[in-house]
């Protein structure tokens, strides 16, 4: 599932496309689009594609023209062709790579091999819950350049509008172990020119092997990914700014600060001398990671509330968990720590 993402850099550096030996034509409808860390289905954003696609002409032929890459701003949300009005409780932020790889017909079918494209972004962010909590991760590039994310457009003439309506949708796959998590699913990435070049073709306007192997999970260990628990206030749609891609732990109200200070303050000689008579009740009883479970009845009880993969995060009316054992969850956490430097 991929249902946020970020891009808060300016115009001319998107254009750039930093990183990808890929020269951009124009910009179509870039007027729509103004950078935002916290980009949310429905929303509008820049998608890559080749120059050969026009309203109401299903393909062209192959010219200079029609191979030039091209950024078009669209709305987050695929409308399929055929529509007649814009549902908005179509589903179609995601694309399944299953329904691709499998299936010849239904929404995809017309559009798979011919209407490819990708998403630029600084990264996207995923959902862990803990009780009532929910926290949100950032997952991008390690170098922090562009992520290109691949997905499918589509446009329709709605009834009643005059202008046509650009859309589309990002491709996900299961997600690869090292992520696995944080979400069932990831988006289908294309880290390098080579991939980015690869899924626009669609000179042949079918699918193919090559394209099946690509939406594989993510293994490309040359352009290695980083996560890490982000502030909070993405999780509200609408609100914005550029600290929501920044770890919470560079936050002076971050996590790793705390932990600082509980550091310091057992260090620190007056606290240790400190009279136990003068500390309050409430101090005395407080949880902490390194404190024992108490036990109830002859067993033990874990205070500690497991972290829950969001498996599906659309907004905030549509929440999907997913149930697991809080040794499994604790496990994957503990490895997390380890080897992605979780925060």
């Amino acid at each position: 599932m991929c249902g946020r993402f970020a891009l808060g850099i300016p115009h001319n550096q998107i254009e750039e496309l930093h990183g990808y030996n890929v020269q951009v034509g124009e910009w179509v409808a870039q007027e729509h689009f103004y950078p935002r860390y916290n980009i949310a289905p429905r929303s509008h954003a820049p998608v890559i594609r080749r120059g050969h696609a026009h309203a109401g002409a299903a393909s062209a032929s192959h010219s200079e023209e029609a191979d030039k890459v091209i950024l078009h701003t669209m709305k987050w949300g695929l409308v399929p062709h055929w529509s007649k009005h814009d549902d908005g409780n179509l589903n179609t932020i995601n694309a399944r790579c299953e329904a691709l790889v499998e299936g010849s017909g239904g929404m995809w079918g017309s559009i798979k091999g011919r209407n490819r494209c990708a998403i630029p972004c600084q990264g996207y962010y995923e959902w862990l819950k803990k009780g009532k909590v929910r926290l949100p991760h950032l997952t991008k590039r390690s170098d922090s350049k562009l992520m290109l994310l691949a997905g499918l457009y589509d446009c329709v003439t709605l009834e009643g509008q005059a202008e046509p309506l650009w859309t589309f949708t990002i491709v996900t796959t299961n997600a690869n172990q090292e992520f696995s998590w944080l979400h069932d699913r990831q988006p289908v990435m294309l880290p390098t020119t080579d991939a980015l070049n690869t899924w626009l073709d669609t000179s042949s306007g079918s699918w193919n092997a090559i394209l099946t192997k690509m939406v594989q999970p993510y293994s490309d260990a040359t352009v290695p990914l980083t996560c890490y628990q982000v502030p909070k206030e993405v999780g509200k749609v609408g609100t914005e700014s550029p600290t929501f891609i920044e770890p919470v732990s560079e936050r002076r109200d971050g996590i790793q600060a705390m932990f600082a200070r509980q550091v310091a303050d057992k260090a620190s000689p007056s606290s240790s001398q400190a009279s136990p008579t003068k500390r309050r009740r409430s101090d005395s009883t407080a949880s902490s990671p390194a404190a024992s479970p108490r036990k109830k009845s002859g067993k033990a009880v874990n205070n500690e509330q497991p972290l829950e993969k969001m498996n599906t995060w659309e907004d905030d009316s549509r929440v999907e968990y997913v149930d697991r054992s809080k040794e499994a969850t604790t496990s994957k956490v503990s490895i997390t720590l380890a080897s992605l430097t979780w925060y």
